[in-house]
């Protein structure tokens, strides 16, 4: 079964179907809310694959709004963060979940997909990988970010500053999306801290979003769920109550 090939890597993961409906009985059971009441953030990396997996009942949520660029990071910055704040319900909640994305073929191949139309594999994460290519190379200068390919150049600094913690991994591009899921986390963290948002709570699912082969479908490992009560200032953790 393909949820088995993927747990070799991520013993966790799910498919990204039971990920969602974990995800959304865990909020209407435990915050009494329902998917029309959540305003719903995304950040996740832009290439095509991850539109074409998106888990349907997500979109029983509010948005969402498109926070990431090139491998999730949330390039649209304080700018988006206060836009989709000022976007939710009343009565509701926001929920932002946010992953790096990376590849597993059937045969277990991590970094790869086998994609739609396609006679052989292409890398996915395509710009981690190509970023992990220039960080082998020492291709990549410390400080060099360019308007003209500025995601792409975030991310190479992103590896720079791991990069021996990457190379001398025993699979780099597993480790990479590690580092990757790491700086978007602290990033998320600072741009909640620094938005505004009109409602009780705040939800924050971080994790890691698995693409497989075009006929495996898509998977999720959560590494973290947390909620934050913005009326009380308290802050809690609902892994074991979304894994239950």
């Amino acid at each position: 079964m393909s949820i088995e090939i993927v747990r070799k890597w991520y013993p966790n993961a799910l498919t990204s179907i039971d990920t969602v409906n974990r995800l959304l009985d865990t909020i209407e059971k435990y915050l009494g809310l329902k998917p029309n009441q959540l305003m719903h953030a995304d950040s996740m990396c832009c290439d095509d694959v991850n539109a074409i997996q998106y888990p349907p009942r997500a979109l029983e949520m509010l948005g969402p709004f498109h926070l990431g660029g090139l491998d999730g990071f949330p390039f649209a910055g304080i700018a988006g963060m206060n836009a989709f704040a000022h976007h939710v319900p009343e009565d509701g909640a926001v929920i932002i979940f946010y992953a790096p994305h990376i590849g597993i073929t059937k045969d277990g191949t991590i970094g790869e997909i086998h994609r739609f139309g396609q006679s052989n594999n292409s890398a996915c994460c395509g710009a981690a990988k190509g970023a992990l290519g220039k960080l082998i190379n020492n291709q990549i200068i410390e400080g060099d970010i360019r308007s003209l390919d500025f995601q792409m150049n975030t991310i190479e600094q992103i590896f720079l500053h791991e990069k021996q913690r990457i190379l001398n991994a025993a699979n780099p591009i597993f480790e990479a999306t590690e580092v990757m899921y790491e700086a978007i986390d602290k990033r998320i963290e600072v741009l909640v801290k620094e938005t505004h948002y009109p409602c009780k709570y705040v939800l924050l699912a971080g994790a890691i979003f698995i693409n497989g082969d075009k006929d495996m479908g898509s998977f999720c490992q959560y590494k973290k769920f947390d909620c934050l009560n913005l009326e009380t200032g308290d802050r809690r953790s609902l892994m074991k109550e979304y894994y239950e």
